[in-house]
Parts: structure tokens; C-alpha cells; sequence
């Protein structure tokens, strides 16, 4: 039977299978020749001390045969002449996994995306950076994957609670992802990848009957008695179905207004707003491993921290090592900044986005108490504002950090990732004061834990504004549907019920499961694979 070993090891050790034998063999006073062989089951990095250690939990194979990793299998149903159809709007993480989930119940998804599939939309993501045009239905938020194909991948939630992570870190693999997402403690997959894996997912949904309709973007609703029955497109298509998941994301302005003028429940949520910083990834990697020259064998450093400031957070957000800015507007006139990696991280900048908390009572006004768009013009304002300091053409204002925090423009500015290029811009000009003055003391607070940290070699690049919707529609705690709409489904990041590509994802399945219960469809998730 096998058996399982925890040890802690230098990095190179880690890399070398016939040392972890070795070790596996001392651990268990057997003969080197009776280990078969090994499987990682988790992996993490402790870097707190000045030795950098690697944590693994393996699993050993002793006089028996090695075994593969154990992973569970997933039977799709042939859905092209199921009785019931779900439209799903929206082909991000949420809408994906609910359509995958729908697949298994032998229910038929039909997904409606106002984007691109990846390879066409590669072409929209190029003209954004070399020329600044925006196409509000082709970016990097918008189209095949959603805002997470062309991120960093990253798979790491805190959402336990919310669903069976391992089943959505195993259907990744199911579709082309590496295995070691599913025991590295902070797993990701890498922008260069995903296109990969969510053209496979899309290849089995249309095998197994689903539809996809790319560039297809709903400007109406139609509602009887209550229930959603049918949307209509501004291509001039309609499409029916016996119930709507809303799967748009956090940046589908329009889809807000869309309910808002159909007289839907919609509310204000709190989001966070602030700019990307980026450092050298030597100064990071010293920082964070204690040492001049990273182990060839670790990754590039990352980092997270949050202080309190003034009553609110001021914290790091979807940090990317060895990765780039990348500008991530949905509509001309604007301008945001978000980040990503490669699987490799392999770029010579970590980049990170260090933002302050945003709710009602910042932007509170006479005119806007009853508005629950109110945190999305606030929004909106700023993006415009970033994009008129910047120039144009999505070239971004940006400040060394020192500068910034001593309230003194950049004579000139270090070399950034950013391809449309960065302008020297008193970031003053462009944040509220309240979101500018915390990123301030935030930075100062944080430069006395990590003091290397704090230096005119990093570059503030604004302005960082999708880190969550800033508009939450509401659901029945139980149904999940919309309370007014029985057929209306919210979903994932775009209706504040998640927070990343497995958080999503989650929710993606948990709406399906809602509503295969509402028909009284068996809903039992396939059982966990083994976990440690």
C-alpha cells in the first residue's frame, strides 16, 4: 500500500528524483531497490528564513508497483437532442465550467460570448498594444476564456468552502493543463497555455452537442410573467432557452445598464482601485530569498501584503513575477493596466497590483445615493482620467515609486514591460486624493518590512481599476436565481460571486447545479479524488 512521506529539502534536492528516493528510503528503513517510485502530492515554498526550503508530501511506492496520479474521470452526455437548453452568457471561467457541468447532466449549454475565439481575438490584443485601438468586445477582457485566457493563470483560491477546488484544478488537466497545478501550493498555468486549454474545452462542448456563438453581444431581454424566456442580440439574433446563466464579467458596463433599465435589482459593490508597480525580478527574487542570485531551481519570487491605512487596506493584487503590464480597457478613452505571466515567468520585471479599497460612502453624493452604478462611473472617471494624462493611444502615465510618495515628479522613467509605453505623469493628476494619499502611507509602511522594496528602480504605472465588479446583482441564497427573474441566473466575477479563474469556475458550477435541481435532475458531483 502506499505510503505517505513530508519532508523538507533545499531546492535541488527537490528537483532530483533519486535523492527523494534516497530519502524516502531512510525515512522508512528500507532497501533503495524496494522504492518504486514517488508522486508529489503537495509542494510549497518556505522562504521565511535565510535557508529557502521546499515542502513536499509524497506519496511512495515500496515493493509494489508505481501508480499514477489518481485523478477522476469525466463522462460528458451526447446533448444535441436534449429536451432542455440553458443559454449561457458569457464564455469565461464561470460560463465554461457551468457549460462542462451542464454536459455531464446530459442538459444542452448554448453559449452566447460578445468576443473572439483566442486565435482571432490574438489579433485585437496586438493592435491594442502597437496601436492603441481598442475594441470593445475584442480585448483582454473580452472574448473566448474571458479575462483570465490572456492572464496569468493563476489557480490559487480561498474559496474552499464554495466547492470542490481539486475537481476544477483536474478538469484544467483533463484539458491540457500541467499536473503540477494539482499539488503546487500556488498553482498556475501561464498566459502562453490557456489559449491551449480553452480551445480543447471549447472542441468538447461542440463535440458532445453544445453551441458556441462567438461575437454575439445581448442588448435585449425579453421577461413574461417573471421568467426570462429569450435574449436578443445587437446582431440581430434571438436566442431561447429554458433558463440564462449571466456569466459577462466584472468589466460588462453594459450589461449592468441593461438590467438597470429593465428595472432589475442591481447593486453598488465596494472594489479596489489603485496602479501597477513594477520591479526588476532580481530585486524581488533578493528580497524574497534572501540572497543575491535566485537558486536555479526556485521560481521567480513573489509577494503579497496588505496594510492598514486610515481605515482602509492598501494591498498587493494578482502579482505577476517575471511578468508585464498589459493594457486591459474595454472602450476607447480609457485606459487600465492589468498583469500577466507566462508559464515560465521568465520575463526580466514582477509586476503587482497595489490598490486601496473602494465603497459608497467615497463617492457618496446628493445625486448618486439611490444609484447602484455610482462605484461604476466612479470607475469609468478615472480610467478617462488616466488615458487624457497619458496622451493617448494607451501610452500610461507613470512615476517611480520614491517620486510618488515624496509628491515630486519623474525627471524620466526605468524601462517598463508596458508595450504602448509609459509618460512621466504626476500620478496626483490622475487618483482621488483618498486612493492617493493611502497608496502613499502604504508604500512608506510597507518599505519598513521590505526595504528593498522602496526604490526609484520601480515604476507606478496607473491606473489598476478591474480587480472586482463594482456592482454586485443579486441572487435567491438558495436557487441562485435573480429575485426577480426565476429563469436569470447571476454568475462569477461579473455578478460579485467570485474572484478569480477557480472562483469562478466554482460558481460557474454551482449555478448549473442549481438549476439542474430546479428541474429535479440527480446532481451528484462525482466524488473527490484523494487528497492529503
Amino acid at each position: 500500500m502506499p505510503q505517505i512521506i513530508q519532508v523538507r529539502v533545499k531546492p535541488a534536492e527537490a528537483a532530483a528524483d533519486l535523492f527523494l528516493k534516497q530519502l524516502i528510503s531512510q525515512h522508512k528503513g528500507v532497501p533503495l531497490s524496494s522504492i518504486q517510485g514517488f508522486v508529489i502530492l503537495k509542494k510549497s515554498i518556505d522562504a521565511r528564513g535565510k535557508t529557502t526550503w521546499v515542502n513536499l508530501t509524497l506519496q511512495a511506492f515500496i515493493n509494489e508497483p508505481t501508480e499514477i496520479r489518481p485523478l477522476r474521470t469525466f463522462s460528458f452526455k451526447d446533448v444535441s437532442k436534449a429536451p432542455k437548453q440553458v443559454i449561457i452568457i458569457g464564455a469565461g471561467p464561470a460560463g465554461l465550467f457551468a457549460a462542462l457541468r451542464l454536459l455531464e447532466a446530459g442538459i444542452k449549454p448554448i453559449i452566447l460570448e460578445r468576443g473572439k475565439d483566442v486565435r482571432a481575438r490574438r489579433r485585437d490584443l496586438a493592435a491594442m498594444n502597437r496601436e492603441g485601438v481598442v475594441n470593445p468586445d475584442s480585448n483582454y477582457c473580452f472574448g473566448e476564456g474571458g479575462a483570465g485566457t490572456y492572464s496569468d493563470g493563476k489557480l490559487y483560491t480561498r474559496s474552499q468552502k464554495r466547492g470542490d477546488v481539486n475537481r476544477i484544478l483536474e478538469l484544467f488537466v483533463r484539458f491540457g493543463a500541467d499536473e503540477r497545478i494539482l499539488y503546487e501550493s500556488h498553482p498556475h498555468i501561464g498566459t502562453n497555455k490557456l489559449p491551449h486549454v480553452i480551445t480543447k474545452m471549447r472542441e468538447a462542448i461542440l463535440e458532445f452537442g453544445g453551441e458556441i456563438h462567438f461575437e454575439q453581444c445581448i442588448n435585449e431581454l425579453k421577461i413574461i410573467d417573471g421568467k426570462l424566456t429569450a435574449v436578443r442580440t445587437k446582431q440581430g439574433n434571438s436566442f431561447s432557452g429554458h433558463a440564462f446563466i449571466l456569466a459577462t464579467g466584472h468589466s460588462a458596463r453594459d450589461i449592468f445598464e441593461l438590467l438597470h433599465r429593465n428595472k432589475l435589482a442591481i447593486e453598488a459593490k465596494s472594489f479596489a482601485l489603485g496602479v501597477r508597480v513594477e520591479h526588476p525580478q532580481q530585486l524581488i527574487d533578493r528580497t524574497q530569498y534572501h540572497c543575491e542570485t535566485r537558486d536555479p531551481f526556485l521560481p521567480p519570487a513573489a509577494y503579497s501584503w496588505v496594510e492598514q491605512v486610515n481605515g482602509k487596506g492598501v494591498f498587493s493584487f494578482c502579482m505577476c513575477p517575471g511578468g508585464i503590464i498589459a493594457p486591459a480597457a474595454t472602450a476607447p478613452g480609457e485606459l487600465v493596466v492589468n498583469g500577466w505571466s507566462p508559464s515560465k515567468r521568465n520575463n526580466p520585471y514582477a509586476n503587482s497590483g497595489i490598490v486601496v479599497s473602494v465603497d459608497m460612502a467615497d463617492v457618496r453624493t446628493k445625486n448618486n445615493l439611490q444609484d447602484p452604478l455610482a462605484l461604476l462611473r466612479f470607475q469609468q472617471q478615472v480610467e478617462q482620467l488616466a488615458f487624457k494624462a497619458g496622451g493617448g493611444n494607451l501610452q500610461a502615465p507613470a512615476q517611480r515609486l520614491v517620486d510618488f510618495c515624496e509628491n515630486r515628479s519623474s525627471i524620466n522613467l526605468p524601462s517598463c514591460s508596458y508595450v504602448p509605453g509609459i509618460v512621466s505623469v504626476n500620478l496626483k493628476e490622475v487618483l482621488p486624493p483618498f486612493i492617493h494619499e493611502r497608496l502613499q502611507l502604504g508604500f512608506k509602511q510597507i518599505a519598513q518590512k521590505m526595504r528593498t522594496y522602496y526604490t526609484n528602480d520601480a515604476v507606478l504605472v496607473a491606473t489598476e481599476s478591474r480587480t472586482s465588479s463594482p456592482v454586485r446583482i443579486p441572487r435567491d441564497a438558495e436557487k441562485l436565481h435573480h429575485p426577480q427573474v426565476s429563469t436569470l441566473f447571476p454568475c462569477g466575477e461579473g455578478a460579485g460571486y467570485a474572484g478569480g479563474i477557480v472562483s469562478a469556475a466554482m460558481d460557474g458550477e454551482r449555478v448549473a447545479v442549481a438549476i439542474l435541481q430546479q428541474w429535479g435532475i440527480k446532481t451528484t458531483l462525482p466524488s473527490s479524488s484523494p487528497s492529503v
